[in-house]
């Protein structure tokens, strides 16, 4: 779901330098700050949980990636600074995630030196804490993480407003970013937004930043796209492209939502989606439950194959309603009035730092094979990075 800093005042023309990235510091790079570990899950492995035996060893077997996973939800300046308690990195041990793509959103004309701030924030941060964490540069490092019992961290961008020409996209690839999406919510130079009311597609300048990407191996993703700019950017990539983080229109009419023929096509050019836990796209109304994501699971692999789905949270380890009082007012208060929030964002079942062990039973009731849940689970994304990320 993300967060721009233009609409939370952070990016108003007559700041300098200092200042912007001051603003960034403090109120928009998602952040990781020590919290209490027995919160929601009886302690940091998750006691009050119970999980079976064969969810347990697919997990641990299984190369688990969530293609949209902020570090933590958290906008306190000093967050990318600290280094992590003992807690804190046993529960993201304990999570049983290998992978989590750390992307956030930026616009406006102060965004190239946001994503630069942002970029050395969150790399200096994996590299103080080291014994835990690691850059993700190739796909062959999420294998190497998930072999030595460590936490890979992807880097990426929910908007390309930080590619001021083209050239640009191959200057932020090697400064680690390895992922971009074309669109957050709203129009840019690249195409259209997810709850733009008109959706001209992909600009030509928009085509030659896909054709950008795709030179350099970074992963093109279309999650907060409008319909027209997605079927176009599928259309345009010279490779697999990905929807890291979005549900079925099928199941849920919301803007942040994919119709069956994105979809489609999506699968056709190799692509991947990645299933999320926000609870508004997940269901239209209460009660919404991990059952229910899985639903969307289950659309996705009867329509296109189980190859073609995959795990994007768009939530960090503890969920949105876990969030600071006072901050989650403010992020509920940026969105547009129709991505329709309720009482709560977060799913149950889905909403806690074990939430993948959740995810992986619900699965097992279903009647999914072994094979078919580690490729939801990450298989599905590695496959499709490792094509990508060359």
């Amino acid at each position: 779901m993300g967060i721009l800093e233009s609409e939370m005042g952070l990016n108003r023309p007559g700041k300098d330098r200092r200042h912007a990235l001051k603003a960034v510091a403090g109120a928009t790079l998602l952040a990781l700050l020590p919290w209490p570990v027995a919160a929601a899950v009886g302690g940091p492995l998750g006691g009050a949980h119970g999980y079976s035996a064969r969810a347990r060893a697919l997990v641990e077997r299984a190369l688990v990636i969530d293609m949209l996973a902020p570090l933590k939800l958290d906008f306190r300046p000093q967050a990318y600074a600290r280094r992590l308690s003992d807690e804190d990195a046993a529960m993201f041990r304990a999570s049983g995630i290998t992978g989590f793509h750390n992307a956030v959103g930026f616009d406006g004309p102060a965004a190239h030196e946001d994503v630069l701030a942002f970029l050395a924030a969150w790399q200096g941060f994996v590299g103080r804490n080291a014994g835990l964490f690691c850059l993700v540069d190739s796909a062959h490092d999420l294998d190497r993480a998930k072999a030595q019992g460590k936490v890979a961290v992807m880097m990426g961008v929910q908007n390309t407003d930080h590619f001021r020409e083209i050239g640009d996209v191959r200057k932020f690839h090697q400064l680690g970013q390895r992922c971009a999406q074309l669109t957050y919510n709203s129009q840019n130079r690249v195409g259209a937004g997810g709850t733009d009311r008109v959706d001209g597609g992909v600009s030509d300048y928009g085509a030659e930043i896909i054709k950008a990407m795709n030179a350099v191996g970074m992963l093109v993703d279309v999650s907060h796209c409008g319909d027209r700019t997605t079927l176009d950017a599928i259309e345009l990539s010279a490779g697999p492209i990905a929807i890291t983080h979005s549900n079925c229109r099928s199941l849920v009419a919301h803007p942040r939502t994919k119709t069956d023929e994105a979809i489609r096509k999506l699968a056709a050019r190799g692509g991947v989606m990645g299933i999320t836990g926000v609870r508004m796209f997940v269901r239209d109304r209460d009660p919404t439950t991990v059952e229910h994501m899985v639903d969307h699971i289950d659309h996705v692999a009867k329509l296109v194959g189980i190859e073609h789905v995959g795990i994007g949270s768009d939530a960090d380890l503890n969920g949105y309603d876990d969030m600071e009082a006072g901050q989650l007012k403010e992020l509920r208060a940026y969105f547009k009035a129709r991505y329709a929030f309720r009482d709560r964002i977060d799913i149950d079942g889905f909403d806690h730092p074990k939430k993948i062990y959740d995810l992986t039973e619900a699965l097992i009731r279903r009647g999914y094979s072994d094979s078919d849940i580690e490729g939801v689970l990450g298989g599905n994304f590695r496959r499709l990075l490792g094509g990508v990320w060359t």
